[in-house]
């Protein structure tokens, strides 16, 4: 669980399996959403992942963060990531935003990561900038991933549900948690030093917790428990905090900023593959397309130079 410790062939395998649970995400809100208020619902899943994660720390004896700067930054990485990033996708498809729409707005964020790398990258001292820069290549696949996230969520913008609608309180809520990812990935891969990530990923869901408290108390709806709100609750907590927030975590210590996230832009059409095998959501032609040169954008963002 820490970076040294971690095995090639794993190593390898991050990128995928990261990509196939973050994918999840939708479906579990698709599961669950209905039935429950978004901020509640993400306060039980922080509180039931650090109930997960302390035992695991405690058998395990793993060394909690050393000085009071990096309980801060991953305090605040925690409440931009966690508490801002879910929050605001959550109640953004809450108050009636297609997932189509949502993702589309929350796939900008390798484009401005990209984007604030290379304008830092032209301040930074010289012995910096080859770390920080966004090559022409890397630029071409961005482009070439966000036009094929447009072409695979193009039905659902162009043919939206009854239930799919564009309001200023679900864009508010979309755009913020852009901004939080955005700005959570950056920070963390700045000022957050390599540390074992149970007990950073702890970290940060407590601070995420402190944050959505006083915002899952002021909701006036209350959970309806069934088994579709149990199992989204289990695989949110198992599966997408677990594994993936923890995976999100090693990948940033361990790559480029713009090469992580542009591993989300492959979140859209797995998540529309996923929707046809579970709900039998038709999958047409134009998605297909999209999702090909969505993965051709990513090879040529994360591929390794000659």
């Amino acid at each position: 669980m820490t970076l040294a410790g971690t095995s090639g062939a794993w190593v390898k395998a991050m990128p995928l399996v990261f990509v196939l649970i973050w994918s999840t995400g939708f479906i579990v809100a698709r599961y669950g959403m209905p039935h429950s208020p978004p901020f509640s619902f993400l306060l039980l899943r922080y509180v039931l992942s650090m109930a997960c994660f302390l035992p695991w720390i405690v058998w395990a004896k793993v060394p909690w963060p050393q000085t009071r700067q990096q309980w801060f930054h991953l305090s605040v990485t925690g409440i931009l990531v966690h508490a801002f990033y879910l929050g605001g996708v959550w109640a953004a498809v809450k108050a009636g935003m297609g997932s189509g729409l949502s993702s589309l707005v929350v796939g900008i964020q390798p484009v401005l990561t990209a984007v604030w790398l290379s304008w830092m990258s032209k301040a930074a001292p010289a012995a910096d900038r080859a770390s920080l820069a966004v090559t022409s290549r890397q630029w071409l696949g961005l482009l070439l991933g966000f036009v094929g996230l447009l072409m695979v969520v193009w039905r659902k913008l162009t043919m939206p549900s009854p239930m799919d609608h564009v309001t200023t309180a679900n864009m508010l809520f979309a755009l913020g948690a852009l901004l939080a990812i955005t700005v959570g990935t950056l920070y963390q891969k700045r000022f957050v030093q390599p540390c074992d990530v149970r007990s950073a990923n702890t970290v940060q869901l407590m601070a995420a917790a402190v944050v959505t408290l006083p915002l899952a108390l002021l909701e006036p709806e209350a959970m309806r428990w069934n088994d579709q709100l149990l199992g989204a609750l289990a695989w949110s907590v198992l599966g997408l905090t677990l594994g993936g927030s923890s995976l999100f975590y090693i990948l940033i210590q361990r790559g480029a900023a713009a090469v992580v996230t542009s591993l989300l832009y492959l979140v859209p059409p797995t998540t529309a593959v996923m929707a046809w095998m579970l709900f039998g959501e038709s999958i047409t032609a134009m998605t297909l397309a999209g999702t090909a040169l969505t993965a051709l954008g990513v090879g040529l963002v994360v591929r390794s130079p000659r």
